[in-house]
């Protein structure tokens, strides 16, 4: 972390998509060249799926045949994972550079997914209105969201009546939390819920193993407190069907604190039921 990683004010003008789409842009071929996101095993094994989707398989229950969408799909590891358990995808980013990604591992593993780029909060003007039986979003997507009401908004406009949402993402407990006291102490210092003003960060590296530098570091995050996410889905027409909280995370989100288990997740080596890190939600339109 640098002299400058401590979160602050948006400075005037600036547009939070143009600033975290260059970070995106800058780190898409690292996340793809690194052992996290495991590419080469996509290619040399077809069975291969990606840990997120892995983990979820026994409440994500059958999607074959379904058409489905993931929304903020980056590499879209997640999303040839779903085709793969037989769904219908089409996977949407608004980083060109992870598209490109995601249309190399496409290509390489003979996965045959649609991806486009636009803005999620785009997509129903994008994709079309009423035509998805599935939308899916992975791990550290709502954080760079301002507005979680209008996320509702977008993911109700695109399912058909009776489509559901699959949701697995961090907790906004683990959100709040600061990650770099030395003593260990489990401290909540920032949001736990919206606020219109984001943290901004200024911060180097990226969350995958790699010896990549990056000059676009200049971040701008949200946090969504769990009720406001469940009540924005509900006030969208849709309805709560799954709300299960988890002690782990597919990375490691606070150094030195954590062990990994054979399934790679990360929990607290100390006393792990004291922080929710995770949490996997689904919810069906009414």
């Amino acid at each position: 972390m640098t002299d400058d990683d401590e979160p602050g004010r948006q400075p005037p003008g600036t547009d939070y998509r143009t600033l975290n789409r260059a970070s995106w842009d800058d780190r898409a071929a690292a996340h793809a060249a690194s052992p996290d996101y495991a590419v080469d095993r996509f290619a040399a094994d077809p069975a291969h799926l990606s840990e997120v989707v892995r983990f979820d398989l026994p409440r994500l229950g059958d999607v074959a045949g379904l058409r489905g969408v993931h929304l903020q799909c980056h590499i879209g590891t997640d999303t040839v994972s779903l085709h793969r358990l037989g769904a219908r995808m089409t996977g949407l980013d608004f980083s060109g550079a992870s598209l490109a990604e995601a249309r190399s591992l496409a290509g390489r593993t003979g996965a045959a997914v649609d991806f486009v780029q636009a803005d999620v909060y785009d997509a129903p003007d994008v994709l079309g209105v009423g035509g998805f039986d599935l939308v899916y979003t992975g791990v550290g997507a709502l954080c760079w969201l301002p507005d979680i009401r209008r996320w509702a908004g977008v993911v109700a406009a695109l399912l058909r009546p009776g489509g559901r949402l699959f949701l697995r993402e961090g907790h906004p407990m683990l959100w709040a939390l600061d990650e770099t006291r030395p003593d260990g102490v489990l401290a909540v210092e920032h949001p736990y819920f919206e606020r219109a003003e984001p943290l901004v960060w200024d911060e180097g590296g990226t969350y995958v193993r790699t010896e990549a530098t990056f000059t676009h570091n200049t971040t701008h995050e949200w946090n969504h407190g769990l009720g406001e996410v469940v009540t924005a889905l509900l006030d969208s027409g849709l309805e709560l069907t799954m709300l299960h909280e988890h002690d782990s995370a597919p990375w490691d989100a606070l150094p030195g604190r954590q062990t990994r288990d054979a399934y790679g997740e990360w929990r607290l080596t100390e006393r792990p039921w004291r922080l929710p890190q995770t949490y996997t939600l689904q919810a069906r339109r009414r």
